[in-house]
């Protein structure tokens, strides 16, 4: 168990950037239940917990341009943990999930939310596969999907819905399109349902300077209100961007160009 004086080990890094993904940055405080949670399994206080949390949000320029004081006190070790995830995503996932609920003592929900979370996730590519590997899978799952939606603050991008059963973690570049990037949060919108199949099939795409396109293939539907509401109508407008994680325009230029 760490003293409070003792430096981060990057076991425990590791289990602290795994929950500033998963928490949203007005919450990462030190009266947040989470934080005091992992804070007494660590043995350190939650302040401290809380402390870390910031640390790395002065390495997201999410944050750090939207010109937030308070920020910079990121060691170089806190620096290190934030390459390494963003270097290997699927790897240290896995590992920094494993360990966070080994600290707590929480089971691995073996409930599939792929249903919901993930239309371009299949199942399929994980048949026939081990138990511990279907158990990864889920656990990337569940990690993307929290991640996702707590830098959206839970609320499609689009249309600012916050039911969490109509709220999808979607890729901008399919899962199977770029192993590399699959868990990687700048690879995701949070968005309705509605709107993520759109966005799977190319009818919506986002621009560099985050606005919404319509495909022309909609404008035969004009005289169908839904579509026209729901869809057409939200041509050129922007898109609510995320706290943490900002979508990367590279995957937005690479999803429209898969549907050109």
């Amino acid at each position: 168990m760490a003293t409070q004086n003792s430096r981060w080990n990057r076991e425990e890094l590791l289990v602290a950037f795994n929950l500033y993904c998963r928490m949203p940055f007005g919450k990462m405080h030190s009266r947040n239940p989470e934080i005091i949670r992992v804070a007494s399994a660590l043995g350190r206080t939650p302040s401290s917990v809380a402390m870390k949390l910031v640390n790395f949000a002065s390495l997201d320029p999410s944050i750090t341009s939207t010109g937030r004081t308070g920020l910079g006190n990121a060691s170089r070790a806190d620096k290190a943990i934030w390459d390494e995830f963003n270097g290997d995503w699927e790897g240290l996932v896995v590992e920094s999930e494993t360990r966070l609920q080994a600290l707590v003592k929480k089971r691995v929900d073996k409930r599939s939310e792929s249903s919901t979370d993930f239309d371009d996730f299949d199942e399929g590519d994980y048949e026939g596969q081990t138990k511990a590997v279907q158990i990864q899978a889920r656990i990337k799952q569940s990690f993307f999907r929290k991640t996702v939606l707590s830098s959206y603050g839970g609320r499609c991008c689009i249309t600012r819905i916050s039911e969490p059963r109509l709220l999808v973690a979607s890729h901008i570049v399919p899962w199977k399109s770029d192993p590399k990037n699959r868990l990687n949060p700048r690879n995701g919108l949070c968005l309705s349902a509605l709107h993520d199949k759109a966005f799977d099939r190319g009818l919506i795409t986002i621009t560099d300077d985050f606005r919404v396109d319509v495909s022309p293939a909609l404008s035969k539907f004009e005289k169908e209100p839904f579509i026209r509401d729901a869809l057409i109508a939200i041509r050129g407008q922007p898109i609510t961007l995320p706290e943490k994680f900002q979508p990367d325009v590279t995957f937005l230029r690479r999803h429209r160009e898969i549907w050109r």
